[in-house]
């Protein structure tokens, strides 16, 4: 079959793709804003787009066409919705397409504020290194698979459970369209406030999602949060959680260049790990994903000694930017409140006594809502200095939209030593003349930052990467 893609750059909207490429349909699309890692990715997938939006981009013989989320794709403002609506091509929105196109697979849904991407690649990885051949959908670049999406030959599907909506006229969350049988929920807190203003607003999904989970299917969730407990109550569950409580837990633990812990299961086996990735809240990713596989008889201890070492995790996710710089860079995740504390807590937890520089673009909805302002009060606590690029202005009029100004002076007033920035040319000046060669940069946003993930490692490895020869 032949599909096109209207917003093929979204990280949901390429995994899509994807699958449908490693199934031998063509697929072709269009968006605009394209940027790394997806653009890079898609090229290498071979997947051709267009970079506006245009009915002339459309093929005469597409099958089926997919429509993204973002609001620039819907409404008669789009030309290119408007023409596959004049010409009757059948369409659907990116999620309702994945739940028909998934509906007769062992779907094992990984739901969360945070560590959804992670856990998502995570279970793949163990999978694919114990053998096995599952299917996969993850909205982010994993680093140890050659795909975001995977049609697979198991039964399992691995599919990250987006709680967003489904699109702006559709305000149903993207993860109840699939037919759930296994739910994996590493964590709630209020988050996409733009569409969910109240915290039961932002449950309720939750909710619906346990509820379509089977009662002779697995819920595994994390322990830690009461919002997780209340809407469980009265269903089975395995739990799982950093140190001693219900469910698996880790023990042991011993932070380092490699981390090392125990992972102990409900009936007492004890499982040497260790792992490369940053941060205490990878570690309980580790105990999630590696509980929900144990569970289904899936994997085995010494499975996961040989794929947890080497798992490496996703693009954005804390993911080593520098090779020989002496001042090591890092890119974080930073979409909401809760993942840009992670990773913040991640960098200071391995880099104790260094210096953290944070270059912090405020890009999703939620970081430029006025109802989310507070955030700026603590979210940058144990940080050194950050350096700030302006907020996008797309959506700007569908909600409170905050300006840098009153962005910055927040910050200020919570103490920390911030630094309005015009764009990546004052980024990397600014770095040029401050760093002193023992810091520690992370690079924290959901959007582009102008450039500076490609650009500055460059500038690191030039000029402090002899020190490490």
């Amino acid at each position: 079959m032949k599909f096109y893609f209207l917003g093929i750059a979204g990280a949901g909207v390429s995994a899509l793709a994807s699958i449908l490429v490693s199934e031998g349909h063509t697929v072709t699309g269009s968006d605009e804003a394209v940027f790394p890692p997806v653009s890079t990715y898609l090229d290498r997938l071979g997947v051709k787009y267009a970079t506006s939006f245009s009915a002339a981009n459309i093929p005469a013989d597409v099958d089926v066409a997919i429509i993204g989320t973002s609001a620039k794709l819907h409404g008669a403002e789009n030309p290119e919705l408007v023409e596959i609506r004049r010409r009757g091509i059948p369409h659907y929105p990116f999620a309702e397409y994945l739940g028909l196109h998934t509906r007769a697979r062992e779907n094992i849904v990984v739901a969360g504020s945070f560590g959804k991407s992670t856990l998502a690649a995570m279970l793949a990885h163990m999978l694919v290194t114990a053998g096995r051949h599952p299917g996969w959908f993850i909205g982010a670049i994993p680093l140890d698979l050659d795909r975001t999406g995977e049609a697979g030959t198991d039964p399992q599907m691995i599919i990250e459970g987006d709680e967003y909506v489904v699109s702006m006229e559709d305000h149903r969350s993207k993860f109840v369209l699939y037919e759930t049988r296994h739910t994996l929920l590493s964590s709630i807190v209020h988050d996409h406030v733009n569409m969910f203003p109240t915290f039961e607003s932002y449950v309720a999904p939750f909710r619906q999602l346990v509820a379509n989970t089977p009662k002779d299917g697995l819920l595994v969730c994390a322990r830690q949060y009461e919002t997780v407990r209340e809407i469980t109550a009265g269903r089975d569950v395995v739990w799982y959680g950093l140190g001693a409580g219900d469910g698996y837990c880790a023990e042991d633990i011993v932070i380092g260049e490699i981390t090392t812990f125990t992972l102990v299961t409900p009936k007492g086996e004890r499982i040497a790990l260790e792992t490369q990735l940053l941060g205490h809240h990878n570690i309980e990713n580790i105990v999630g994903a590696s509980a929900l596989l144990l569970e289904r008889g899936l994997v085995t201890g010494a499975d996961l000694q040989r794929s947890v070492p080497n798992f490496r995790g996703v693009a954005r996710r804390l993911d080593r930017k520098t090779v020989r710089s002496s001042v090591p860079a890092y890119e974080g995740f930073g979409s909401s409140y809760e993942k840009a504390r992670s990773a913040i807590e991640a960098i200071r937890l391995h880099f104790p006594t260094r210096p953290l520089v944070v270059v912090f673009e405020p890009h999703t909805f939620s970081w430029r809502n006025a109802d989310a302002l507070a955030w700026y009060d603590a979210v940058f606590e144990g940080v050194t200095r950050v350096l700030m690029l302006p907020p996008p202005e797309h959506g700007a009029g569908a909600h409170r939209q905050l300006s840098f100004a009153e962005i910055i002076d927040r910050v200020l007033a919570a103490g920390v030593d911030a630094a309005p920035m015009a764009n990546a040319a004052a980024v990397l000046s600014e770095l040029e003349a401050t760093l002193k060669g023992d810091e520690v940069v992370l690079l924290l946003s959901s959007g582009p930052l102008d450039g500076l993930v490609e650009l500055l490692p460059l500038q690191l490895e030039a000029r402090f990467g002899k020190l490490t020869r």
